[in-house]
């Protein structure tokens, strides 16, 4: 895609102006109108998307730079009703939700999101980069617990770095090739031939899409943020980390590794882990490295199923989450260890929560139509190693949400908890996205058309796909069933898996103890040299400062007998005592005045 080359066709307004405005107004309006603005704003929004032209450009002008602020192609178009969807299921949601600050940054952060998708240049990009961070973390902290905050700042700190890390990039870039580097051409080429400002690029995007070892910000944050946060934060962040990575860096080949990395290794993790949202964070890392093997393979097959897969991904996960955060609202608990038989009291959210497990990877389902595309074409281009890794993750993330998470959470043991059902507003917006994950997978022509290439002469529904699928979900059922049986399944032990956190964590502490130990050393050699040494030297002149001045011009005096007579020892003692009890001579007194004003008329 070749931005420089498009049209010239101005657009009335930026796409995420509509939910600006009402993430503004959902600050000032209070209680039920506020919670409206988060169901109309998202179907404003929406149609104005759909009412945007191919091509469509928004110049404007930014530190005396000429920029392409907007750029309307079919991959933005598509992301962008992509963040409207999602904010509207999101608003659905959190309508009970009374906390200003939650449902006004809601709003806002979809907007970043919009704002994201449709840059049409770095230093946009990299605005509204910062926005999903400063936005997102009040998702977190609405929480209002010590652990909350706390993982508030972890969260931020990862991603305030990301975004000095792209800065950082877009400014090596622009060093070395001025305004061009500003553009929105891939960087793929630039990547393989080592720029630096290309490589901090992709670490920027890296680190929101969770890669190995920069994902520890999502799973925990997710856990500690509100019953309704995890919802906004799985709809928008790692997904603009998706749609840069396809418009950035579509085919590296870095891409390939790294996304098999991801679909495998959080597999493990999510099978010792006790919190229920953290498994569905694990899966999450998991089914972002399905996408970012099919950018990494370049084809536009794999670029639509990647991006397809982000769409099918934000239902079937948000409603995952969805169903998770109406357990926690009305139990206060989401340890597996600590709930069962909750389907007794909770049938609906039961229902939803296994048609979104069921959605994950089973046909009939949106999972299914567009993650079978990019294993297909692993497959098909030669990446059998990359195609194991995504079979086995596959296996492992249904699994972990298909068959762990409804278990321990509705079924398995009777935790003796009769929560009410959720509200009726949850269960709406669990509701929604059930009937779009059906909807998709039974018709999934109508998600293909959206696609920037369509998806062309794919076939989700070939005796192949079908079968392969329906082993890998029954090897997963049966697995799990025989661990169970045999008493071989990890038992569910009320901790916390922190995996390489834990490394971050120690290094954050030592980091602030090395600093605590510098900078207060500083201070320690500071106060030393300046307070205790001249800061107390001046205090004392200052104190003596006028018997030392008269000392300083009466003892010539004294010496060759101007001043008094006698003993001239006993003379200075004299006139120190005077001089302390502000008995000045007259003499001297005027003599000081007459240097100080001959000096005043010198310097003058």
């Amino acid at each position: 895609m070749n931005i420089l080359a498009s049209s010239s066709l101005e657009i009335g307004f930026h796409p995420a102006m509509v939910l600006l405005l009402g993430g503004l107004l959902a600050a000032i309006l209070r209680g039920r109108y506020a919670a409206i603005t988060l169901v109309i704003a998202p179907i404003i929004g929406l149609w104005y998307v759909y009412s945007l032209e191919i091509g469509a450009v928004s110049h404007l002008s930014l530190f005396g730079f000429e920029l392409l602020g907007v750029f309307v192609d079919q991959q933005a178009k598509f992301f962008g009703y992509l963040f409207h969807v999602a904010a509207l299921i999101a608003g659905i949601y959190s309508f009970h939700v009374r906390d200003p600050w939650q449902l006004s940054m809601g709003l806002l952060y979809a907007a970043s999101a919009v704002g994201v998708a449709f840059a049409g240049d770095m230093l946009s990009l990299f605005l509204w980069w910062e926005g999903l961070a400063i936005t997102s973390v009040f998702q977190i902290w609405g929480r209002k617990t010590k652990a909350a905050e706390e993982s508030g700042f972890r969260y931020l700190f990862f991603h305030i770095s990301s975004g000095l890390l792209l800065l950082a990039g877009i400014m090596f870039r622009y060093h070395g090739e001025g305004v061009s580097a500003l553009s929105m051409e891939p960087l793929t080429a630039a990547l393989e031939a080592g720029d630096l400002g290309a490589i901090l690029i992709l670490i920027a995007v890296g680190i929101k899409a969770a890669f190995p070892g920069l994902h520890t910000w999502l799973k925990d944050g997710y856990a500690e943020a509100t019953h309704t946060g995890p919802v906004w934060l799985c709809a928008f962040t790692t997904k603009c980390a998706v749609c840069m990575l396809v418009r950035l860096f579509p085919g590296a080949e870095v891409l390939i590794v790294i996304g098999a990395i991801m679909a495998v290794f959080p597999i493990f993790y999510g099978m010792m882990e006790n919190d229920l949202r953290r498994v569905l964070c694990y899966g999450k890392i998991n089914q972002i490295g399905f996408m970012v093997v099919g950018i990494g393979i370049g084809t536009d097959l794999a670029i639509d199923g990647a991006i397809a897969h982000a769409f099918s991904h934000v239902l079937y996960k948000g409603l995952l989450f969805m169903g998770m955060g109406a357990v926690l609202y009305r139990t206060g608990e989401i340890r597996s260890s600590h709930l069962g038989g909750l389907y007794k009291s909770m049938p609906w959210t039961t229902a939803f929560s296994i048609l979104g497990a069921l959605a994950v990877s089973f046909p009939l389902f949106c999972g299914f139509v567009s993650k079978s595309v990019i294993i297909t074409e692993a497959a098909q281009n030669g990446h059998m190693v990359v195609w194991l890794c995504l079979l086995f993750g596959a296996v492992g993330v249904f699994f972990q949400a298909g068959v762990k998470l409804p278990f321990f959470a509705f079924f398995g043991k009777d935790s003796g908890l009769r929560p009410q059902e959720a509200p009726t507003n949850m269960l709406l917006a669990m509701g929604f996205s059930s009937v779009l994950c059906i909807f998709i997978g039974c018709n999934p022509e109508w998600l293909y058309s959206l696609l920037p290439s369509g998806a062309v002469g794919y076939h989700p529904y070939d005796a192949t796909h079908v079968i392969t699928q329906l082993q890998i979900l029954c090897f997963a059922i049966l697995t799990f069933i025989l661990l169970r049986k045999f008493g071989k399944y990890p038992k569910d032990i009320p901790s916390v898996n922190l995996d390489i956190d834990w490394f971050y964590r120690k290094a954050g502490g030592g980091f602030i103890l090395s600093m605590g130990w510098f900078w207060n050393g500083c201070n320690d050699i500071v106060h030393r040299l300046f307070v205790g040494g001249l800061i107390t030297k001046v205090n004392a002149f200052a104190k003596g400062g006028q018997v030392h001045s008269l000392r300083f011009l009466a003892d010539p005096l004294h010496e060759i007998g101007l001043l008094g007579d006698g003993d001239k020892k006993m003379a200075k003692q004299r006139l120190t005592i005077r001089a302390r009890l502000g008995l000045h001579p007259i003499g001297l007194t005027a003599l000081v005045g007459m240097l100080f004003l001959l000096g005043f008329l010198l310097l003058s």
